[in-house]
């Protein structure tokens, strides 16, 4: 089997590396020169993903049966939609599916007119004058958001980025004076509590749950700074998280296969990965956003530890037939981002950067190439994310302390690393956090 890989980034490498276990023949597209993905693909052609002619053009000059999508850019260009029109199937959304994620607003919309658990109150604007006057009526704490893509870096929290409803309404003028997002905000209640993310594969029918995985999106130590794409995260060798019991990973199950059944009656069905993001609450999971892929970086926990053919299951979910079980290891993940000096603010991207995979994978960890690029064989950080790094093992504690050990085989004069993902302070601290809210 040949199979479509798009997209450069850590969890596109950590989708070829399950690919390659898989035995298929790997055709890769990028905007930069993943080295990890280029050593697995049979051929490569940098390429922008949004670029929906070219990609298809690869395609048919490879004659691949089927692709697997990564970013969500493509999603929102159409990528599926016109690789099916050309006979590859695709193990992702099509681009009136991809909206649960491209448009923060329907997929609320979704949410409350089929009557789905766990939806937060909101209000969408296509303009500022609106959401201002709407900021006016608030009386309790808020999130804005960007209503199209942000890359994971548009949301805005009260306590955390916004403390009145001043600086949330200059936030909402410089949404739609700097076309963030495509413009148009949405205004969201706060939830408290811990997120976590459930991911599932979905077939248009049927959903089969991946471990669940908590990412740490600020950029600094003791989860301050400003929001990032996601600077690590981990899971646990029980597939559930320290502060989220099973019945709580089911009821956040419940809700994804009800957006599932959900977009089948509206005429779209979702196929390919899905990404559930909750807040767990005293009241239980609450939606935060669902997006219409691999999480990055979870992506990097849950793809290496799977046991099953992941081609196969890819195949699965394209043609509406998933296998009703699929195994992981029992194994904890640990995974810490390397990112370039000023990553969160003003990244410093062209700067030298090595990499010692065989040496990682020595010291029980695995290594995924990101946003980094070949330049006459040398590796050179770009404005993201670089290198992730991703302890395993039978515990979190030990998982943490491979990636840590692992972590000295990358080495720079120009990059930052959130040591404490992972540590036992830090998940106490969640596990603390979660009992007092359920008091």
């Amino acid at each position: 089997m040949r199979v479509l890989s798009v997209g450069g980034g850590g969890r596109e490498h950590a989708a070829v590396e399950a690919l390659h276990r898989s035995g298929v023949e790997i055709y890769a597209v990028m905007k930069n020169k993943n080295p990890g993905i280029i050593q697995r693909a049979k051929a490569y052609e940098l390429i922008d993903e949004n670029d929906v002619d070219r990609v298809c053009d690869f395609a048919l000059r490879y004659d691949v049966n089927l692709a697997f999508i990564g970013p969500e850019a493509p999603l929102e260009a159409g990528l599926v939609d016109a690789l099916e029109n050309i006979g590859v199937s695709c193990a992702a959304p099509t681009k009136a599916a991809a909206r649960i994620e491209t448009s923060k607003q329907f997929m609320r919309e979704l949410v409350t007119k089929h009557g789905i658990a766990g939806n937060l109150g909101y209000a969408g604007f296509g303009n500022a004058e609106d959401a201002l006057s709407y900021l006016e009526t608030v009386t309790g704490e808020i999130v804005v958001k960007p209503i199209g893509l942000t890359g994971g870096k548009g949301v805005k929290v009260w306590g955390e980025h916004i403390n009145s409803l001043e600086e949330a309404a200059d936030y909402v003028r410089e949404i739609f004076h700097d076309n963030v997002g495509g413009a148009g905000v949405i205004i969201e209640e706060k939830a408290v509590g811990e997120e976590f993310t459930l991911m599932v594969f979905a077939d248009g029918k049927d959903i089969v749950p991946m471990p669940l995985v908590q990412d740490h999106k600020r950029a600094y130590e003791g989860d301050v700074g400003p929001n990032t794409g996601g600077m690590g995260s981990y899971s646990d060798a029980d597939h559930l998280l320290p502060f989220v019991t099973e019945e709580e990973m089911l009821q956040a199950l419940s809700i994804l296969q009800a957006i599932v059944d959900a977009m089948a009656e509206e005429g779209c069905p979702y196929r390919g990965p899905m990404y559930g993001q909750f807040m767990l609450t005293a009241d239980g999971p609450r939606i935060i956003e669902i997006n219409a892929r691999f999480g990055d970086p979870e992506a990097m926990n849950v793809l290496p530890i799977l046991e099953d053919n992941f081609a196969a299951i890819l195949k699965e979910m394209a043609a509406g037939k998933l296998r009703t079980e699929i195994r992981f290891a029992d194994k904890a993940t640990v995974c810490k981002y390397v990112v370039p000096r000023g990553y969160g603010t003003a990244p410093e991207p062209g700067h030298g950067i090595c990499v010692d995979a065989e040496a990682i994978r020595g010291n029980g960890a695995e290594v995924f190439f990101a946003n980094v690029d070949m330049e006459e064989d040398m590796l050179l950080t770009g404005t993201s994310r670089s290198v992730g790094v991703v302890g395993i093992a039978d515990t979190i504690e030990e998982a943490e302390r491979n990636c840590e050990a692992a972590l000295k085989y990358v080495t720079s004069d120009a990059i930052c690393i959130r040591h404490d993902i992972g540590t036992k302070g830090l998940i106490q601290s969640r596990i603390d956090n979660m009992k007092r809210l359920r008091r």
